[in-house]
C-alpha cells in the first residue's frame, strides 16, 4: 500500500478526482498502459497507441541528468479500491473546491500481477520514468476513479486534443465511447462501427483486410485497406441526402436501420470484388482499387448504383454485379493507363483532386453505360 498526502478536487458529482505525487519508481509499480488490441472474438481491448521509442529515449536522457525539473504530470485511472481519508484538525482544510487528506493506493506483490491503475495520459513519460536512474524523482499525478474502460477511453480522447492522436486510433475507439462527443467525432462513430463490422463479419469481402490501430503485428501485412478511407466513404453516404445509406437513417427519431446498411455494404463491396477479382486483396502499391483513392471513388459510385437495384431482392449482389460489369474494361487498377484521365494507373493518389477526378470519371462511365442500355 502506498500512502500519500493528496487533494480531493470537488469537480465531478460521482467520479472522485485526486492530485498527489508518486516517485518515478512508484509509478511503475502502480500503473500500467492499456495497449489497444483485440481479443480472439474481435472485442476491442485498451486504447493506448504503441510506444514511441525515440520520444521515450529523449525524455529518459533528460530525466537521467542533473537538476531535473519535470512538471509534466500523469493522468491515471484509479481502481475503486483506493481510499481517501480526509485530514481533520488544524493541519487539514476544505475550502469548498479542494479537500486535503491522504490517499491509499494498493500495489501488487510481484511484477507478474496486473497493476491496479491505468495510464490515461502520459504513457511515453511513464515509460521513461520506469527506466530512469532518478527512481526517487517526485512526479505529479492526477487520478480519477474509473475501472470501466468506457470512462477511461472517453477521458483518453478528450485529453489528447492539443497533440492530436493518430486518426485511425481515434476512429477505432469512437464506437466504444458512449458519453456525449463533439459533433465532428460523433459523426464518425457509426461509420467506424460499420468498418469494424466489415472487417470482422465472415460474409464481408473486407474480412481481415482493414488495417486498424489494434491490428496485430502478424496480421498487418494482410490488412491492405486503410480504415480511414473506408470510414470516410461510409460517412459521406450516411450524411449526404443523396447517399444510399442516408435513406436508412431516421433523423427525427435518431434511429438507424443498421441491418439494411450492413446488407447494402456487404452486397455492394462483394460485387466490386467480383467485378475486379484480380485487383482485390492486393496492397495499395499493387492495386489502386485497395488504395484510398479507389475506395473513395467506388464508395461514391455506390450511391448511384444502389438507386437502380432492389435492395430487398434475394440476389442483391448479383444485381449490383450486372450494374458494374460495363465498368470492368474501363478501369486500370493494377496496370496500364487511365487514358481519359491522362494518368498512369499507379500515379493516382489519395488526394482530394485525384479522388474527385477518378470519382467523376467512374460515375460518368456508369451513367453512360446505363444510357446505352436504354
Amino acid at each position: 500500500m502506498i500512502k500519500r498526502r493528496a487533494l480531493r478536487i470537488k469537480q465531478h458529482p460521482t467520479i472522485p478526482l485526486y492530485v498527489f505525487a508518486l516517485t518515478a519508481e512508484e509509478v511503475a509499480k502502480v500503473a500500467d498502459v492499456a495497449r489497444i488490441s483485440r481479443d480472439a472474438a474481435g472485442k476491442l481491448l485498451g486504447y493506448q497507441r504503441p510506444e514511441k521509442r525515440q520520444h521515450v529515449r529523449q525524455i529518459l536522457e533528460y530525466l537521467d541528468g542533473e537538476d531535473v525539473l519535470f512538471p509534466n504530470g500523469l493522468i491515471l485511472a484509479l481502481p475503486n479500491s483506493v481510499r481517501f481519508r480526509s485530514k481533520r484538525g488544524p493541519a487539514g482544510f476544505d475550502d469548498g473546491l479542494t479537500e486535503s487528506g491522504t490517499i491509499e493506493i494498493p500495489v501488487v506483490a510481484s511484477d507478474d500481477e496486473p497493476r491496479p491503475a491505468w495510464i490515461v495520459d502520459g504513457q511515453q513519460r511513464s515509460a521513461a520514468l520506469a527506466r530512469t536512474r532518478n527512481s526517487g524523482l517526485p512526479v505529479i499525478v492526477a487520478g480519477f476513479e474509473a475501472e470501466d474502460l468506457a470512462t477511461q477511453r472517453d477521458q483518453f480522447l478528450r485529453v489528447n486534443t492539443v497533440s492530436p492522436l493518430p486518426t485511425n486510433l481515434v476512429a477505432e475507439l469512437l464506437p466504444e465511447v458512449w458519453t456525449p462527443l463533439p459533433a465532428k467525432l460523433s459523426a464518425r462513430k457509426l461509420p467506424s462501427a460499420l468498418v469494424d463490422m466489415l472487417n470482422q463479419d465472415p460474409q464481408s469481402p473486407f474480412e481481415g483486410l482493414v488495417k486498424r490501430a489494434s491490428t496485430a503485428a502478424d496480421k498487418r501485412s494482410g490488412a491492405v485497406v486503410v480504415d480511414n478511407s473506408l470510414i470516410t466513404a461510409i460517412e459521406e453516404s450516411l450524411n449526404s441526402s443523396s447517399g444510399s445509406l442516408f435513406l436508412h437513417r431516421n433523423l427525427s427519431t435518431g434511429t438507424t436501420d443498421t441491418g439494411a446498411i450492413r446488407r447494402i455494404l456487404i452486397s455492394y463491396w462483394s460485387a466490386v470484388r467480383d467485378t475486379f477479382p484480380a485487383a482485390w486483396g492486393l496492397t495499395p502499391a499493387r492495386s489502386r482499387l485497395m488504395h484510398g483513392v479507389g475506395i473513395r471513388a467506388m464508395g461514391r459510385l455506390m450511391d448511384r448504383v444502389m438507386a437502380h437495384v432492389d435492395i430487398n431482392a434475394d440476389d442483391l449482389a448479383g444485381q449490383i454485379r450486372a450494374e458494374l460489369a460495363p465498368l470492368a474494361p474501363k478501369c486500370c487498377w493494377t496496370s496500364g493507363r487511365w487514358d481519359e484521365l491522362n494518368t498512369p494507373w499507379n500515379e493516382l493518389q489519395n488526394t482530394p483532386r485525384h479522388i474527385s477526378t477518378l470519382s467523376n470519371f467512374i460515375v460518368r462511365e456508369y451513367v453512360s453505360s446505363r444510357s446505352n442500355k436504354s
